[in-house]
């Protein structure tokens, strides 16, 4: 059979075949390891839909392929040689054929709560179907202890996704509610639950490397790659713009301090950071177009209505951004905890791909390294990004006397093709009201 990349998680389109686990002629089991595959979001280590013996490793490492792309050739322990065989059984065959046996009436969707046909259906012979779900989500069931054969999916035709997964895990197996509310229909990709492929970048040439001094080529892969690219494609689509700003932060600083033991009995640690997100949620719903994204194809823009901060985590792989989902129904402790949770499991590769998926807006907190201010890059298809920069004590004249303040900078980057000059400075008005002034905050919930 032909193992191909199968769609690792919404959205995906191609991956990077970062390490083969095994070699040709090895003999593996079923759901075994077989390789490490990079996207431009997460590292997932795809399993063996079958047992058998690894006839041909087809991909090599480095290379980047499309979903479907043939990775290897499988020959079945129980079956005839992989060239006898018509056709795979890879996920994505298995999600297609499915696709095509469910009843038109039930439009291909467990929408109305109704159990798709294929879900847990037998065949004629009287065997269970097998659940279908891509590899990463079986890995994530083996991960949590979990049956993925147990599990009703709530995908397209019953495919088992990772929500669903983590749900039965936890023990909540009620389909969740839908979470987007936006001010316009969703456009057609993003209501299947997938995101268009970006236009590839143009191919830059080769620089000249002088004869005879000294160099080291170091492969341009994994994270690093995808985030090159992705830095390119928000450059080269975004017209940026980008506003400044400072903000007094001792009435913080000093809240901060005051609530540090009541952070640390519920096991979390208070910093700033965790404010800048509540302050920045509260501020979006105001401005809906810096949380909002450019729809170009279908000429509309986005609005979204709900609040998914996303945390930029500086890791020895490269820039990773989590995301606090819901930030503004969740408190600054909640917050607090999150963060450092998220930013852990960033510097130790283990975030799942929902965690690092359908962010709003972005903040980029680089202040404990330095820097009076920077103009951060868009995370596309966001419209703005918050840059938090040193807090430092600077003399301030204040009603007309010199004193020293602890003052931080800020910095916003925005969409200039929906947001504008004023709109720029009236959000960051706000958030920094909001943090000069932190009793409002608490004041302005709801």
């Amino acid at each position: 059979m032909e193992f191909k990349l199968a769609d690792i998680g919404e959205g995906i389109h191609e991956g990077e075949v970062l390490r083969w686990l095994v070699h040709e002629g090895d003999h593996v089991e079923q759901d075994a390891p077989l390789v490490e595959v990079q996207t431009d979001k997460v590292t997932a280590e795809l399993p063996s839909p079958v047992a058998g013996v690894i006839e041909r490793i087809v991909a090599r490492e480095g290379q980047v392929v499309p979903v479907g792309t043939v990775l290897a050739v499988i020959r079945e322990a129980h079956g005839a040689p992989a060239g006898d065989k018509a056709a795979g059984a890879s996920a994505a065959e298995t999600t297609e054929q499915a696709r095509r046996e469910a009843p038109e009436a039930s439009g291909g969707l467990a929408s109305h709560g109704a159990k798709p046909a294929v879900m847990q259906a037998e065949r004629a012979d009287g065997v269970k179907r097998r659940a279908l779900a891509t590899p990463h989500v079986r890995a994530l069931a083996r991960k949590l202890g979990v049956d993925i054969e147990e599990i009703q999916g709530t995908g397209p035709v019953g495919r088992v996704t990772e929500e669903d997964v983590r749900r039965f895990a936890e023990g909540r197996m009620a389909p969740r509610p839908p979470e987007e509310d936006v001010a316009a229909v969703e456009p057609r990709a993003e209501r299947a639950g997938e995101v268009a492929a970006p236009p590839a970048a143009p191919k830059a040439g080769s620089p000249k490397v002088t004869s005879g001094e000294p160099v080291e080529e170091v492969p341009l892969r994994g994270l690093r790659r995808r985030i090159a690219e992705h830095m390119v494609q928000s450059k080269r689509i975004i017209p940026h713009a980008t506003h400044i700003d400072e903000i007094e932060m001792d009435a913080l600083e000093a809240l901060r301090e005051r609530l540090r033991p009541y952070a640390e009995a519920r096991g979390a640690k208070l910093t700033s950071l965790a404010f800048f997100v509540k302050a920045v949620s509260i501020a979006l719903k105001e401005f809906p177009y810096v949380n909002a994204s450019v729809d170009e194809a279908q000429e509309r823009v986005w609005l979204r209505r709900y609040y998914h901060i996303g945390i930029a985590v500086d890791t020895e792989q490269g820039l990773i951004v989590p995301v606090v989902k819901h930030a503004d129904q969740k408190s600054v402790f909640e917050i607090a905890q999150e963060v450092s949770d998220l930013a852990r499991r960033a510097r130790e590769n283990r975030l799942s791909l929902d965690e690092v998926t359908g962010s709003t807006f972005t903040i980029s907190n680089a202040g404990a390294l330095g820097g009076l201010y920077a103009t951060p890059i868009i995370n596309y298809p966001e419209s703005a990004i918050l840059g938090i920069h040193k807090m430092s004590r600077r003399p301030v004249v204040r009603n007309d006397e010199i004193v020293i303040r602890n003052i931080a900078h800020i910095s916003l980057s925005f969409d200039h093709r929906i947001i504008d000059g004023g709109m720029a400075i009236r959000f960051t008005n706000r958030v920094r009201e909001l943090l000069e002034e932190p009793d409002r905050m608490w004041a302005e919930l709801r």
